[in-house]
């Protein structure tokens, strides 16, 4: 004789989890408080705004008038610095982490004014974290940089704020970047109106294995005639009478260089000139109509390739004994062809890198 007993391990259904449901809820409202937490405390949550049943009711309105003392403070829970044991992934040192883009007004001074120039500046601030921490707790990167941001600007005030949250975050390397928009007013070229010319400058300190370096880049916006055009252009005119023009193009470089600290200051300004010098055709503020003709006529008598720019660059560079290690990125945004042309130069080990960020011609583009 067979005997088949129910399968007791049958998974419920939701049929059957949705009747046990209604048996409990019908159950419950019977209930005592008592008889509610001798069986379970999550019962109650089944009877919403039942009295008497002992389960936490929360407040729905903002708490104007707490106040947080120094006792509740010590309560409360901060993950970031938890043990290893927290770590999620591979317990590796992180080369950076911190933030990013986070803006406040800087002074800054300059070359040619006494009165200090008040910028809008997106600060970047990084520290490396060892494997065996689980992260750091950011806002104590932006508290150390307002700590020092009330201060004219110099390398020295970036410096103290590097101090401050490599000891408060207990990291071996770090970095702050600073980008603003240098505003500098310049004339135009024959009519002698003057407007504003706006440069793209970051200033980056950075630390590595206890050595640091201060560094400048700077966006320098101009225009680039191609030779080649240009010869042709003059080739129709004179074998065939056909009128032709050479084409140009919006271009930009960018100018990275360490600064030797021991060799006195490179202001803004300084760098400037010496991009001006090496190619002068830099895009104008104002313009009138004899300007617009000797801004054509300064361009044909400086036709450049992009490897001219770089070269050209390069040689101002090496000529001023305040610039250590440099780099140049140069991209000539061509007006010919459907796509840009491009060069990098580097001198010493500073910029010296077998990869290219992927981008990293993108963010040289310009619009007015």
């Amino acid at each position: 004789m067979n005997i088949h007993t129910p399968d007791i391990q049958q998974i419920p259904e939701r049929d059957d989890a949705a009747a046990a449901l209604d048996v409990l809820r019908r159950w419950a409202k019977s209930a005592t408080p008592t008889e509610i937490l001798e069986l379970d405390a999550s019962v109650a949550r089944l009877l919403p705004g039942e009295s008497g049943v002992d389960y936490p009711a929360f407040s729905r309105s903002y708490p104007e008038g707490f106040a947080v003392d120094e006792s509740y403070k010590a309560t409360l829970p901060d993950l970031q610095n938890g043990p290893s044991s927290l770590i999620k992934g591979a317990h590796q040192q992180i080369q950076h982490v911190g933030i990013s883009n986070f803006r406040l007004p800087i002074r800054y001074r300059s070359r040619d004014t006494e009165t200090p120039l008040l910028l809008e500046t997106s600060v970047t601030g990084t520290v490396s974290l060892e494997a065996d921490k689980k992260g750091i707790n950011m806002s104590r990167i932006m508290r150390s940089f307002y700590t020092h941001a009330e201060q004219t600007f110099s390398f020295e005030v970036i410096e103290a704020a590097l101090d401050d949250y490599k000891t408060d975050l207990e990291s071996f390397d770090a970095r702050i970047q600073m980008r603003f928009s240098f505003p500098i007013k310049v004339e135009s070229l024959r009519s002698g109106l003057s407007g504003y010319q706006y440069y793209d400058i970051a200033l980056e300190l950075v630390e590595q294995n206890g050595v640091r370096k201060k560094i400048v880049h700077l966006d320098y916006v101009y225009s680039s005639t191609c030779p080649c055009s240009l010869e042709l252009s003059e080739h129709a005119r004179a074998t065939r009478g056909q009128l032709a023009t050479p084409h140009s193009q919006r271009s930009v470089a960018r100018v990275s260089v360490v600064l030797d600290c021991d060799a006195g200051p490179l202001w803004f300004e300084d760098l400037i000139d010496a991009c001006r010098r090496a190619v002068p055709t830099e895009t104008q503020v104002m313009v009138k109509r004899e300007d617009e003709q000797a801004f054509a006529e300064l361009n044909a008598a400086n036709p450049i390739f992009v490897e001219d720019a770089a070269r050209l660059f390069c040689e101002q560079l090496q000529a001023d004994h305040r610039v250590g290690d440099f780099r140049i990125v140069a991209s000539h945004q061509e007006s010919l062809h459907s796509h840009d042309a491009v060069s990098v130069l580097t001198e010493g080990e500073t910029f010296a890198a077998d990869s290219l960020d992927p981008r990293l011609f993108q963010s040289l583009f310009h619009v007015g």
